[in-house]
Parts: structure tokens; sequence; C-alpha cells
């Protein structure tokens, strides 16, 4: 499968058929649309409502950062293949090209029965449909020894900007023969940033910068996705470096000081030099504000992404329970499609198709080293169900790892220009 900037950018996911009629409003004006996260979901969402619509919903982004960072690509950074802001993007262009209004302010509440949204700084806006993409928080507890207090001391660089830069200048400063230690977390969970991407790009900078550093790695599962491959990767160009530690062996069983800088494993503890503590996680907190989550994540239907507990709610990405697709910014991506055109369908009765997915998931070994794993998808009443897949081979030639590489850094141009215009 090969995906270009051009390509990518002209597939847009279909959504299921739907007969809804024109909404007219009391007041004459516009249908409003309120989407909050502008990642990956959230600003193609709001992209596509606006553009597609031309003009006749009136589109609000929330999102409190002013550039946003892509948690795709962050391990590259890691690995000394990207600078930081080669992976910030602005929300001008969606404001000025597409009418959108782009509010910088964290949304703190959901009223469901009067269909608004409040604002940390006192505002609230009205909706007749609301977006929800805002991505993951953690599971309080996940990790013993650790909550967000400490992640200045062992950073979580599950959310891309500061703590990505953070995490960087502490492996830089860790010192010759040192020790890294990752804590992995449970399924399921946002992936990019792969942890194993991730562990492979800290290989890669530790490999040139500080050749006998080792890394240990705490996973409470006993496989994660590509293992093979990455194990391969491991094994040619990182030999001895990286101890994995899986469930079968204590990795499920692990504590952390982050004071005396300290990580237990199955209870034998290790001085460590630096950390990455990747808890367990679970919908963003709005979406346990507004009462549609099951504990941890939200259910919405396959047909198009709305909330099983509020049909005006419509939730993408990772904060949703949707079935087969993996916790991605491509899937985010596609979902956002499909959601877009029922909205669009319901607010302004244009036409409206069955709902089909798609997600490719790039990861980089070491230079020119590319694997990649992805399926095509389509709605039933029960799910998001995977129709088939491929995945990256076992020895493959170099020629076709730097070819899959390529082709991820085409498919990165092609999402963030359909993510932000």
């Amino acid at each position: 499968m090969s995906i270009n900037r051009r390509s990518f950018i002209q597939t847009a996911a279909a959504v299921t058929a739907s007969l809804s009629a024109p909404m007219v409003m009391a007041n004459g004006g516009k249908p409003r649309v309120v989407v909050i996260g502008g990642g990956a979901g959230g600003a193609t969402a709001a992209r596509y409502i606006a553009k597609d619509s031309k003009g006749a919903i009136d589109v609000t982004l929330v999102e409190p950062s002013r550039t946003y960072y892509t948690c795709f690509f962050s391990n590259l950074y890691l690995g000394g293949f990207r600078d930081l802001g080669s992976i910030a993007h602005s929300y001008g262009n969606l404001a000025s090209e597409y009418g959108i209004n782009v509010v910088h302010d964290w949304a703190v509440d959901i009223d469901r029965g009067g269909k608004t949204v409040s604002l940390a700084g006192g505002g609230t806006l009205y909706y007749d449909r609301l977006v929800l993409s805002p991505g993951i928080d953690f599971v309080d507890g996940a990790v013993e020894g650790w909550d967000l207090n400490a992640q200045n001391k062992m950073p979580h660089a599950y959310k891309a900007g500061s703590q990505t830069e953070l995490l960087k200048a502490q492996l830089a400063s860790m010192p010759s023969g040192g020790v890294f230690a990752m804590v992995a977390p449970p399924n399921p969970y946002r992936c990019p940033p792969g942890p194993y991407e991730r562990i492979s790009m800290i290989a890669h900078m530790l490999k040139k910068s500080n050749p006998t550093a080792k890394i240990i790695v705490a996973d409470p599962k006993p496989k994660f996705s590509k293992m093979g491959l990455f194990q391969e990767g491991w094994a040619n160009h990182y030999d001895g470096m990286i101890d994995w530690i899986g469930s079968e062996f204590g990795g499920g069983n692990v504590s952390v000081n982050p004071e005396a800088m300290t990580v237990s494993i199955d209870g034998e503890e290790t001085k460590v030099d630096a950390c990455n503590v990747i808890p367990a996680m679970k919908a963003g907190r709005i979406c346990e504000m507004a009462g549609i989550t099951d504990g941890k994540w939200a259910p919405v239907s396959a047909h198009d992404m709305s909330s099983k507990v509020d049909s005006n709610i419509h939730v993408l990405g990772d904060a949703s329970m949707q079935g087969d697709m993996p916790k991605s910014g491509f899937s985010a991506n596609s979902q956002a499609k499909v959601a877009a055109m029922a909205i669009r369908g319901a607010l302004t009765g244009s036409k409206v198709f069955p709902a089909k997915f798609s997600n490719t998931c790039w990861s980089l070994v070491d230079t020119n080293d590319g694997v990649k794993v992805g399926a095509t998808y389509k709605a039933t009443d029960e799910k998001i169900a995977k129709v088939d897949g491929f995945i990256s081979k076992t020895g493959e030639t170099a020629d076709v790892r730097k070819a899959t590489y390529e082709e991820s850094l085409g498919w990165y141009a092609g999402i963030t220009a359909d993510m932000f215009g």
C-alpha cells in the first residue's frame, strides 16, 4: 500500500447513508458545530465541516494550545531525524482560509441538555452538534509511585511538545554507560508515539552519543504490535543494548521512585539515569465531564462516530471505543471524515454515504529502516470491523525498508495538510 500527499488529501472516507432533512434554526441562524480538541481528529473534522458545507455551518474549534505538535513523528525528533519545528503546526490557516472560529481555551464543562460548552475563560458556546477529540488522559495510580506531579522527573512524553523536549534533554544528559528505562503501557494505548518505535529511536540516539548505555523496557504485555519486526531490527542495529522484559518475566509488576530515580521490576530495584513512564490510558477528561464514557473510553456508533449515550455528540480518535481500529492519528483523521459527512447530512441535508475507514502505522527502526502495518475497515452495527490488513515482513531488503520510510514522509505531508489546510 503506497500513499503520497496528493492521493491522501483526495481520498476522503465515506459515511453511512442518511435521509436527514436540513436543520432549520428557530432563530434563522446557521446550525452550530463545536469541536473540542485540535489534533488529527478535531482539526480534520472542523476543516471538512467548514470546507464542504461552504459556509452553511458555523464551526468553532476549541483548543488550548496555539501550536500543535504531532505525536506522529515525535519519536523521530527523539532519534535526531527531525527537529521540533518540523512537527509544529499552526491553526491560523483554519481561521483565515476556512472561516473556523478558533478559540484557544480549555473546555471545562458540557451541558448536554442545554447543548452548551463552558470555557475556562468564562465563555459559553452553544452547539447543535458537538465533536469531542480530546485525545487521552492517564489512569490514576496505573504505575505505582508515579502521577502527573512526577512528569518532570520521569516524563511520559505522550502529549508531544514540552514533554518530548524534556525527555530528549534527559537522554542527552545521561552519563556514559548510563541506564534508560521505559515503563510501557497496557493495551489499548495511543500509538503514535509508539513505545517500540520510541525505544528504537532512543537506541539510535544513544548508539551514536552514548554507545555503552543500556535500555530496559518493563512491559505488562506478553507481546506487542510489529513485535517480530522490532526485535529483528533491535538485533540488527542495537545488539545487546535493549533488554525487553515482558509480562511473563515480571514486566507488569512495576513501581517507580521518581525522587530516588529507581525502577522496581518484579521486586528487583534498578537505579536509572532517565525514565519514561507511559501509564494506562483513558479518554480525555472532557468525555467524563460530558458523562459519555464507560469509565475509561467513550462508546460510539461505527456508522457516524456518534456517542451511544448522546447522538448529538461525536467522539473521534483516541478517546472513542469503536472496535478494531488502533488509537492512531491516521485512524482519527479517517474517523473525522466519517463524522464530518454525517454531521453535514444531519444539519444541511447533504448526501451521506456508507462509512469506510483506513489506517496505516509506520515506524522507523533505524536510518532508512521503515516498517508498517495497516488495514481497511467497515462500519457494522456492533463496531468498526477490520476487513483486511497488511504488515511488513521480516527479512525485507534495504530498498523495501527505505521505500517504506519514504512513504511515511509523504503521508506526514499529506495528513498535516489535510488537518490544517
